[in-house]
C-alpha cells in the first residue's frame, strides 16, 4: 500500500496538505511523523498518561510502534513549543489494510488533557489525512465508544466520517481508567477523504445536525433517559430515530457502574440493531443525539 504511486499534481492531496499546516497553526503546535525510538517511546507514555493504564499494561509499545513505522504506516506526534523545549502532547498512529482497499485504518488517537480545547485532534486527523492522501489512500477508517457524546460530535460533525458499523465489545476487556469495567463496544466510522462534505469539513464548515427539528418533522425517540437518568427504550419503528447517549459517560462509570452498563446494552440493542439492518446515521447532535435514517421500507 505504502508503494502506491500518487500523481504529485493531486490538488486534493496539496490542498489538503495546506489546510493541515494551517490547522497545526492554529493550535499553536507542530506536528510531525516520528520514527526514532525516543520519540516513539514518549508516545507509550503519553498514552499511559492519558488512559492510566499503567507501565504494565501500555496501549501499545515502542518497539510496535518501530515495526510500524518501517513497514510504511503512519505515526505522529504534536509538539507544544516551549521555553525548555519542545513537549509531546499529542499523537496519532494508523496501519494500512488489505492493498485493494486503498484505506488506512486509524488505531489510536489522543492528546493531554491541558491542550483540550485548542482543536488539537482536528489538526492530527487532518495531518493524518493529508498524510494519507499522499501514500495513495482514498479513506480512512477508526473507531470510537458510541457513548461518548464529545468524540461522536467530533467524528461525526467536525471531521464528517460516516458510521460504518457497530461493533460490540471489540477489544474485550480494557483495564484502563477510562474504560474501566464496562463493554468495549465502538463505532466503526469511514471517512471519505475526497468526499465533498469531508472537503467542507476541513475547511472548518463541520457537518451539524439538529435533532429537534428531526424531532420536529416526525422522527422517534428510541432511547432517552428517564427522570433518574437511566436509559429508556421505545418502540423505534419509524423511518427516521432519535437514540440519545447520557451526558457524561465517563464520569457515570465512576459513580454508577451499573447504570453505565444498563446505557451500554440499551444503545447496543438499538443503535446496532439499526445499523445491522442497513440504516444510515445521519449526524450527531451534540446535545446527546444520534439522528437515524432507516431504509425504505415495502
Amino acid at each position: 500500500m505504502s508503494g502506491l504511486a500518487v500523481d504529485a499534481r493531486d490538488d486534493t492531496a496539496i490542498d489538503a496538505g495546506r489546510t493541515a499546516a494551517s490547522a497545526a497553526a492554529a493550535s499553536g503546535v507542530g506536528i510531525r511523523l516520528l520514527d526514532d525510538v525516543r520519540d516513539l517511546a514518549a508516545v507509550r507514555a503519553l498514552y499511559e498518561g492519558i488512559w492510566h493504564t499503567g507501565a504494565t499494561n501500555p496501549p501499545v509499545t515502542a518497539d510496535l510502534l518501530r515495526a510500524l513505522v518501517q513497514a510504511g504506516n503512519y505515526v505522529a506526534g504534536a509538539f507544544d513549543h516551549r521555553d525548555d523545549g519542545p513537549e509531546l502532547v499529542g499523537a496519532c498512529f494508523g496501519f494500512f489494510g488489505p492493498p485493494a482497499s486503498r484505506n488506512l485504518h486509524s488505531h489510536i488517537a489522543g492528546t493531554l488533557p491541558h491542550v483540550r480545547g485548542r482543536r488539537l485532534g482536528f489538526a492530527l486527523k487532518l495531518h493524518q489525512r493529508a498524510w494519507a492522501l499522499r501514500h495513495g489512500a482514498d479513506t480512512i477508517t477508526w473507531t470510537y465508544d458510541p457513548l461518548i457524546r464529545r468524540n461522536a460530535h467530533f467524528n461525526l460533525g467536525r471531521l464528517a466520517a460516516s458510521a460504518a458499523a457497530y461493533l460490540p465489545c471489540l477489544y474485550g476487556a480494557l483495564d484502563d481508567s477510562i474504560n474501566r469495567d464496562d463493554e468495549t463496544d465502538r463505532i466503526l466510522v469511514r471517512w471519505e477523504l475526497r468526499a465533498p462534505q469531508v472537503l467542507e469539513a476541513a475547511e472548518r464548515r463541520p457537518r451539524l445536525i439538529d435533532a429537534a427539528a428531526a424531532r420536529a418533522a416526525g422522527a422517534v425517540v428510541a432511547v432517552q433517559p428517564d427522570a433518574s437518568d437511566a436509559p429508556q427504550v421505545t418502540d423505534f419503528d419509524a423511518d427516521t430515530v432519535l437514540v440519545g447517549v447520557p451526558a457524561d459517560i465517563e464520569r457515570l462509570r465512576e459513580t454508577d457502574p451499573r447504570r453505565a452498563a444498563d446505557w451500554r446494552l440499551a444503545v447496543r440493542d438499538v443503535l446496532g440493531a439499526l445499523l445491522a439492518d442497513g440504516a444510515t446515521v445521519r449526524g450527531f447532535d451534540r446535545a446527546g443525539w444520534y439522528i437515524v435514517d432507516r431504509q425504505e421500507r415495502s
